[in-house]
């Protein structure tokens, strides 16, 4: 079995897996026995076309995508011995030798006939895998020779690529031009408020995940820690890794908690920053400014926090 999944410069994408899982499950119930070939660009270690003996095999189906251009010619050529199918594909142009050297196209779409369903809508169900949404930041110049900003978004990256998870890459930076990015806090919150866990080395990457009830694994990337080790004190909030104590055991760790018990301990933080439980800034605002006013000439008796 082979389609653009297997070219070496061929497109993997999800819809042509998820074909190819259809039809894999149709074999298998049939007692067909086949192999797959990848792509080594995908799938480095599984079986490739370079590494098939064509004369192991009687036949060929291509699965799904257009049945066009020199690669598949050269399916046809190199297997020219076996019975070779497409199904579920487009046909572009019917008198291509890519199509008229297949003995039968099951075609998905063609200029000359009815279409029907893509193949990837009756794959197999797959189990949910968990939905992450990555909050990262490569600024903040000022903290100087103490950033890890570089260090941390690889090595997150890194670990990110290694999980079974989908990764939704999110920015708490507003923008009414650029359609990627979210032009209000509501629609980054509706985002939010989907997800499983966010990953962030942002202040706001943790606030904003935790007021929508979402679990947050937090990464402070400045040495010693500064902002996010602080509002993570003040909110109570335990997933916090330090740029020096970040390893894969460590991340790993956070990773189980939040997707366990963290859920219920982000919405009961939730639930304290909309009923107000702590007293935050703002609540001491108008005490401060009656107090600057009545100091107005003394900005030294002005002190930082609570203690006015």
């Amino acid at each position: 079995m082979a389609g653009w999944f297997s070219f070496l410069h061929g497109e993997v994408t999800a819809g042509d897996v998820l074909a190819l899982g259809r039809v894999r499950d149709v074999l298998g119930r049939a007692g067909v026995a086949h192999d797959v070939a990848w792509s080594p660009g995908f799938r480095p270690s599984a079986l490739h076309l370079d590494d098939v003996r064509p004369e192991d095999y009687s036949h060929l189906v291509f699965v799904c995508g257009p049945v066009h251009g020199r690669q598949v010619e050269e399916l046809h050529e190199r297997f020219s011995h076996c019975v070779r199918i497409a199904v579920g594909t487009s046909v572009v142009d019917r008198d291509s030798p890519a199509v008229t050297g297949f003995h039968g196209v099951l075609a998905r779409d063609s200029c000359d006939s009815e279409p029907g369903r893509d193949l990837a809508a009756r794959a197999p169900a797959l189990p949910p895998r968990p939905v992450v949404g990555t909050v990262l930041t490569h600024g903040q110049q000022e903290y100087g020779h103490k950033r890890r900003h570089e260090e941390v978004a690889e090595l997150l990256g890194d670990w990110l690529l290694g999980k079974d998870c989908a990764r939704l890459e999110l920015d708490t930076r507003l923008d009414t031009h650029d359609w990627r990015l979210c032009a209000t806090p509501a629609q980054l919150e509706s985002l939010l408020s989907r997800l499983d866990v966010v990953v962030t080395d942002r202040l706001h990457g943790l606030v904003l995940a935790l007021r929508a009830g979402v679990p947050a694994l937090a990464v402070d990337p400045v040495a010693g820690g500064a902002k996010v080790t602080a509002q993570a004190r003040a909110c109570d909030w335990p997933a916090l890794v330090t740029a020096e104590r970040m390893d894969q055991g460590m991340l790993e760790r956070w990773w189980d908690w939040c997707l366990t018990y963290g859920r219920a301990q982000a919405q009961r933080i939730a639930a304290e920053f909309r009923e107000g439980v702590v007293e935050d800034g703002a609540d001491r605002l108008v005490g401060a400014l009656r107090t600057c006013c009545g100091e107005r000439a003394d900005p030294s008796s002005l002190r930082w926090g609570g203690t006015w």
